[in-house]
């Protein structure tokens, strides 16, 4: 009799086929910041790819948020399912307000240290790519999902050094002669870390569901 109302529910998989499908659009930014960070005539343009990316993404949060509210049985607690999906959220949020400081900024050039964070926002996304897909057997998969979560956060420590030696390098280069150099460049160094501390995130939160499902 209440077939039909079952019917109508979003289905446990779904949940997971969202996470995967917010996984590709966090790559897609970090492929984008990325771009932007190699500076250019294409800067701007690496800029929008990156809004239109995190407005992607955003249509997904949505759609998981409503999904809770509407599905009876979920995969897992609805509160660990709302921690990962804004997670995965605050990260392409971050690389969206990276990007719209370089517009503000009308920054072009980036130095070595930015471009090297870069590659491992690049690398953060990539795992966590690979970490959303074995949640949907995380008790088969917990041994793979740890190691992917520590190469995370090893990650976020390499960031954290090449924040301080590009803020350094800014500090005894230009900045001497402009400090603007060194207004403009903490900045887009804050939220670059920024992007990579929301991975360690991200990997925190799914260490806490392996560790509740063994």
């Amino acid at each position: 009799m209440l077939g039909w109302f079952y019917r109508l529910m979003p289905h446990e998989e779904r949940f997971f086929d969202m996470f995967e499908r917010h996984a590709v659009c966090l790559n897609d930014g970090a492929m984008a910041l990325r771009g932007m960070l190699d500076g250019g005539p294409r800067t701007k343009d690496f800029c929008q790819k990156i809004y239109e990316h995190e407005a992607r993404a955003d249509v997904i949060t949505a759609e998981v948020y409503e999904a809770v509210r509407r599905t009876f049985i979920t995969p897992f607690d609805r509160g660990d399912i709302r921690g990962l999906i804004t997670s995965m959220d605050d990260a392409i949020d971050q690389m969206n307000k990276t990007a719209k400081a370089v517009k503000l900024f009308e920054v072009d050039k980036f130095e070595d240290q930015m471009r090297q964070t870069g590659d491992i926002v690049v690398k953060t996304a990539a795992l966590t790519g690979q970490a959303i897909p074995l949640l949907r057997a995380m008790r088969s998969h917990a041994s793979e999902l740890n190691k992917i979560t520590e190469e995370i956060v090893h990650l976020e420590e390499q960031s954290d050094q090449l924040t301080l030696e590009g803020l350094k390098a800014l500090l005894q280069g230009p900045a001497r002669s402009d400090a603007m150099v060194y207004i403009k460049g903490s900045e887009i160094y804050d939220h670059l870390e920024k992007v990579v501390d929301c991975f360690q995130d991200v990997a925190n939160r799914i260490s806490g569901l392996v560790i509740e499902h063994l």
